[in-house]
Parts: structure tokens; sequence; C-alpha cells
């Protein structure tokens, strides 16, 4: 190869890689951000996640009880987990999940902070050396994980459907005018990418839901996230 073949062969692969790296780091169209109470949406809204997370409660209570026993048997000790995360306001909750991950997992994380593989603000790394093996893995993958939040929508400290509550150092690389409704198990950027968005597009779906926030919206976003869940799950 001579070179100016090979100038242009790198060339070519340097466009490549900056065009790859332009896909990879989506930037968000513009949004003319504007929020408004919906007194009847929320009133309707709080009935409604009361009565599903309590049906959901009751429905799933054997899967949750089978978890909770592979956990301790996996890992001995507390199988819940709890988190101070972000709430509406800026209030902060203590989250409650099951745990997917060793006992000592937070102890951890600060070791593991340089191999995030997410593009936001949230830390995720695909094979966490902290996951209970197997069980864990399916729990996570399952997202059987993130049942116990069900008692958290039943106390009023998250919705079924709202932007995801991030902890605190997390929280503070993100927008503040996704506090100004309470978090959810899902909303837009669950079922649009999840995390392999960036930071600025997560802020996007979580500002655009909250003037898009209506009962048909929910419902919508409700079915979609159960499809990609049950799609994850079979895969």
């Amino acid at each position: 190869m001579n070179d100016t073949a090979a100038l242009t062969f790198e060339s070519e692969g340097e466009m490549l890689v900056t065009e790859t790296r332009a896909k990879q780091i989506e930037l968000p169209p513009h949004l003319d951000f504007k929020y408004r109470e919906k007194p009847v949406y929320s009133f309707f809204k709080r009935i409604f996640d009361i009565l599903l997370s309590a049906f959901a409660l009751i429905v799933l209570s054997p899967v949750l009880l089978v978890c909770i026993a592979a956990i301790f048997i996996k890992d001995p000790g507390n199988p819940f987990f709890e988190q101070d995360r972000v709430g509406k306001n800026g209030k902060f909750f203590k989250i409650y999940k099951l745990r997917s991950m060793y006992k000592d997992a937070e102890a951890h994380k600060a070791e593991l902070i340089e191999s995030n593989e997410c593009n936001g603000a949230v830390f995720k790394i695909r094979n966490d050396p902290r996951i209970l093996g197997k069980v864990g893995n399916f729990i996570r993958k399952s997202s059987i994980d993130e049942l116990p939040q069900l008692v958290n929508i039943l106390k009023g400290d998250m919705s079924i459907i709202g932007p995801r509550p991030f902890v605190p150092d997390e929280q503070e690389r993100m927008t503040s005018d996704r506090l100004l409704v309470k978090p959810g198990l899902s909303c837009y950027w669950q079922i649009n990418g999840k995390n392999a968005l960036s930071a600025e597009m997560s802020d996007y779906y979580d500002r655009k839901y909250i003037m898009d926030r209506s009962l048909i919206t929910d419902a919508a976003i409700i079915l979609k996230t159960v499809g990609i869940v049950l799609k994850s799950s079979n895969s």
C-alpha cells in the first residue's frame, strides 16, 4: 500500500469512527418545555396507581416469594435493597428493590466506576462482578428486582409511569425539570433506548413526558414496557 492510499484509508477510517460516535451521541430535538398542573389527571392517576400496584402485588406475590428464597440461599441476609433516591420536588425517599447483588455491592461501586457502560447519568455494567450469579442475572433481566417498588407506589413516593428516580449524585447531572412530577417505574426513555441513551436524550424524553402526560399516554407506555420486558425475558 503506497503512502497516498494509506492516508486515504486512515482518513476514511477516522471518518467512520467519527460518524459512529455521532450516532452514539445522539443530540435531542428542540423542545419548547412548558409545565402546567393537571389536577384532574393527577387525581385519577393516583387512584389508578393504588389499584394497579395493589393488584400486581397480590398476583405477583408467589413470584416474589420464590425470588426472595433464591436470593437468601445464594447470599444469606436481607433479600431487599433500600437506597436513597430523589423524588418529586427534590424530596428524598427510600426505594425498595429485590437484591440482585451481593450484600457488599455498594462498597465496591467506586472500584468499578471507570467501567460504566452507560452514556447517561446511570451506572451500569453488563457483566457486573457484584451480581448474584444466575439468580441475580435472572431477576434483573426480567425486571423482577423492580417489583418491590410497587410498595413505593402504594405509599405515594412513586407512580406507575414517570421519570425514573436517580440517586442524588446521578440526579445532579440531570435537569431539575424532571423532578416536577412523581418518579415512576417506566417512562419514555425506557421504551426508547434506556441505558444506551445519552444524558441529554434522557433529559429530553423525561421533559417530553412531563408535557405529554395523560392517562392515554401512561397506558401506551405501560403496554410498550410490558412488551419490552417480555421480549427481554425471552431473549
